[in-house]
């Protein structure tokens, strides 16, 4: 199953895509900020504290890249309207919610780091690498592919539930070794059903250029998110060939687990990003028939390449 999920935190926008895997979060002027300039977030009252991070100082003059990956390139302006960061790498993971199958297949990139708009507004920060002191409103949005019940015998009988998009906002409090938050989103598409996140992560720096961040998630979901992903009416139930009973899903809290995510980052432009994530699906999405055919606990890897991008227009 193909998620995209990302999360907007006061100007930061982090996203990946994947092929496999549960559906799976930080203002400035001309020239760009320098470290610890306040950011203005969208209302007054949200103001933070922008820091560079370190880099591990690696120079990439020397490779060879093509002209608008060089360094000093195309992708390099000076004073940006739009930072941006993507990568491309593969993830590891279950096959649809409370699949015991996994699937490993090409896992995507995408960070809006900082935005200048027509007006003059400027939201996010062209310091596009390092962290955010201070409470920040943030925006959430996520995609999940389309479940084929034909490609797993498990599924066999059940209708097929096509993709979905949410889309939604949250709150996040940060600190130099510690951040906490909590998003809400809507399937404006497909599911037309709301889900929420509630995390906390504590936030490591061993090595100059790493960033390390380890904390808990909880996941939520709607009635209707519940019986989308794990609910099981009686035409399916009569029509399934593994054993699946009727069964009808509620929403509340659907799972809980621990993510680890790191960054080594080379320099401003260049970086790598890793994930590793458990969750063990909790309540009506443990005790559904499709789960038991399959697993509460619910295992992801993602490793990737990333490229900043400055675009002046």
């Amino acid at each position: 199953m193909s998620t995209f999920r990302m999360t907007l935190a006061s100007g930061v926008l982090i996203g990946a895509v994947a092929s496999s895997g549960p559906a799976a979060a930080q203002q400035a002027t001309a020239p760009l900020a320098e470290p610890d300039a306040v950011a203005e977030g969208v209302f007054p009252t949200f103001g933070q504290t922008e820091t560079a991070a370190q880099t591990a100082g690696i120079s990439d003059a020397g490779l060879p890249l093509p002209g608008f990956l060089a360094a000093g390139g195309l992708f390099d302006a000076k004073t940006p309207d739009i930072v941006i960061s993507v990568g491309a790498g593969v993830d590891v993971g279950p096959a649809y919610f409370g699949s015991d199958e996994y699937e490993t297949g090409p896992y995507g990139i995408g960070r809006i780091d900082f935005l200048r708009f027509p007006n003059g507004f400027e939201y996010g920060s062209g310091n596009a690498v390092g962290f955010r002191q201070g409470l920040g409103l943030r925006g959430s949005v996520r995609y999940i592919s389309h479940r084929n019940s034909k490609n797993y015998d498990d599924l066999s009988g059940m209708d097929n539930v096509p993709w979905a998009f949410e889309a939604g906002l949250g709150l996040g409090y940060e600190q130099r070794n510690y951040r906490v938050f909590g998003d809400v989103r809507y399937g404006v598409v497909g599911t037309n059903a709301w889900v929420g996140d509630l995390g906390a992560d504590a936030i490591a720096y061993p090595v100059q250029g790493l960033t390390v961040t380890l904390g808990p998630r909880l996941n939520f979901g709607s009635n209707r998110f519940a019986d989308t992903y794990f609910g099981v009416d009686a035409g399916e139930a009569s029509a399934s060939t593994s054993g699946l009973t009727e069964y009808d899903a509620s929403g509340g809290l659907l799972g809980g687990g621990v993510l680890l995510e790191a960054r080594y980052l080379f320099n401003e432009r260049w970086g790598l990003e890793g994930s590793a994530s458990w969750e063990r699906l909790l309540n009506d999405a443990a005790d559904s028939p499709i789960t038991e055919l399959g697993s509460a606990d619910q295992y992801e890897v993602r490793f990737g390449l990333t490229r900043r991008i400055s675009l002046d227009f």
